[in-house]
């Protein structure tokens, strides 16, 4: 049953409305936020049957999204004992070049054993990081390989229950990852884009499966990360943590959802109790407004903010009372919810 829904799922289909849509190069889009960019031209409406398909192909296993820009779209996936990142015409679907990278992994509490994070595409470059701790540094056009790493070996991080599930990010000239070696002092690591090599090293946490994002705030740089028991603001530029504070539980917990900013505060959110936690963003603090289990509490899906307004599900995956909610944060009001509105 999970194969044949993971196949599904994972038939990648592009309509004529969205290839205008724009780049879509990482998890969550441009910004990391869930949202195209101001100037894009998306479809005010679908027709009847639906927008017309343009190509379709199944692929392999795995949970990770597929990354866009200009007329190359990346997917990340697992056959045999392999993870292929494989980049393939946006317009057409046809195979501009495939490669591929060895893998052992086995999760126990899953059936689908492929990679779980999204692509990165920056500049001339693609980043893919594999459920295994495998890092990897592409060339866009050939799909050569720059630089590997494998960072669960090299710097003594535990597998977790899923694998690696956090998709990297870049700033600048780095890319940052939620490795997850707390005991060797690499919670979270910065990796030259270059070069592969280690910038910096920060934190004694473990890995969650939550992306980080980027933020500026009254002039300062945060990069937010969900660790498995905490939220941490990092100086991109130095690994100098800015502020932290608990967020997380010990036991059978997921920290999957990024952290989501508005209006120079954050909000963070997790399923099993957790809840979640909306702050003010300072220099080298959060100042939190409340927290709370009982407004959203996102198992998976990051929510949305639109106009001031979070959008996203309350509730765990599979559990037939979890809703999609509109949250006004500021007031602590539930504006509707839609019941049974499946995963999250």
């Amino acid at each position: 049953m999970n194969v044949r829904l993971l196949c599904v799922m994972f038939v990648f289909v592009i309509s004529a409305s969205t290839l205008l849509a724009g780049d879509w190069p990482q998890i969550l889009g441009p910004n990391r936020d869930g949202r195209a960019a101001a100037d894009e031209k998306l479809a005010e409406s679908w027709p009847k049957d639906g927008p017309s398909v343009v190509w379709q192909r199944d692929v392999g296993g795995g949970f990770a999204g597929v990354a866009v820009a200009g007329d190359t779209a990346i997917v990340f996936h697992r056959f045999g004992d392999e993870e292929v990142a494989e980049a393939l015409d946006a317009k057409t679907g046809k195979v501009k070049w495939k490669s591929g990278s060895p893998t052992s992994f086995s999760s126990g509490f899953s059936d689908d054993q492929g990679p779980r994070c999204t692509p990165v595409i920056a500049g001339d470059r693609v980043f893919v990081f594999g459920a295994q701790g495998t890092l990897r540094c592409l060339d866009l056009k050939s799909g050569k390989k720059i630089w590997k790493r494998d960072t669960h070996t090299e710097l003594k991080a535990p597998e977790g229950y899923f694998g690696a599930g956090s998709s990297p990010l870049v700033v600048g000239d780095k890319l940052l990852v939620n490795i997850g070696a707390g005991r060797s002092g690499a919670g979270i690591v910065a990796f030259d884009v270059g070069t592969g090599k280690d910038v910096w090293k920060a934190t004694t946490e473990d890995a969650s499966y939550s992306s980080p994002i980027l933020t500026t705030v009254d002039g300062v740089k945060h990069a937010l990360f969900v660790t498995r028991l905490k939220t941490v603001s990092l100086d991109p530029d130095t690994g100098k943590v800015r502020f932290e504070f608990p967020f997380g539980k010990r036991g059978p917990t997921v920290n999957g959802a990024s952290p989501i900013v508005l209006d120079g505060h954050l909000l963070v959110s997790a399923h099993y109790g957790v809840g979640a936690t909306f702050a003010k963003i300072g220099a080298t603090a959060a100042d939190e407004k409340w927290n709370s289990d009982d407004l959203i509490s996102s198992h998976y899906m990051t929510p949305l903010v639109h106009d001031g307004l979070v959008y996203g599900i309350h509730g765990q995956e599979r559990v037939e009372d979890s809703e999609l909610r509109c949250l006004d944060p500021k007031t602590q009001k539930v504006l509707w919810s839609k019941p049974s509105f499946g995963y999250g």
